[in-house]
């Protein structure tokens, strides 16, 4: 059962009421969902916005995840989801979500506002090991809290052979440094 303080379209009200009732300021946005503007927008409330799109077949994963647990302040475009159960998921894939067919064991998931989320400490991993500028800027907003980041790197040197590895550790390490540095 979704969140009674979310409202998805055409559940309880039609678009156009939960449009307007954002343009009046009563409602916010909260990805593909809304929710009241008194509300606080909680990593289970922005979980809970993404239930309907990857049921319990997928995992938000990278800056999907990082949306949840806060550490960006925008959800991305395009949601990265990974599968989490071990058989293939038959059927379309929605257009705003960025598909990936690797199975998620278990251990490296978490649930959310009744959503499957990766774990902080695999989330930060997999942030590193993309390496970009807007993963980079997620994986500042883990920064603040360095066991994360501590966490994240036990996950790689526990998690074997995996692309980008090296860098990812070095990435994570220069930042646990940095954090220990500037406190």
């Amino acid at each position: 059962m979704t969140s009674p303080f979310l409202y998805f379209v055409d559940e309880r009200l039609s678009l156009a009421e939960l449009s307007a009732a954002r343009l009046d300021g009563h409602l916010i946005e909260v990805d593909a969902a809304y929710m009241p503007a008194d509300t606080v927008e909680t990593p289970s409330a922005r979980a809970a916005s993404l239930g309907r799109l990857l049921r319990d077949l997928m995992a938000a994963t990278h800056l999907s995840a990082a949306w949840v647990y806060g550490a960006i302040g925008d959800p991305p475009a395009r949601h990265t989801v990974q599968r989490a159960v071990p058989h293939r998921i038959h059927g379309v894939i929605h257009r705003r979500l960025h598909y990936r067919d690797s199975y998620l064991p278990e251990a490296d998931l978490c649930r959310i506002g009744g959503v499957l989320v990766t774990t902080p400490a695999r989330t930060a991993a997999d942030l590193a090991r993309v390496g970009d500028t807007d993963h980079g800027a997620a994986l500042d907003g883990f920064a603040r809290d360095p066991e994360t980041l501590r966490a994240g790197i036990r996950w790689l040197e526990n998690a074997g052979t995996v692309p980008h590895k090296v860098r990812a550790l070095e990435i994570l390490r220069a930042r646990e440094t940095y954090e220990d540095v500037t406190r």
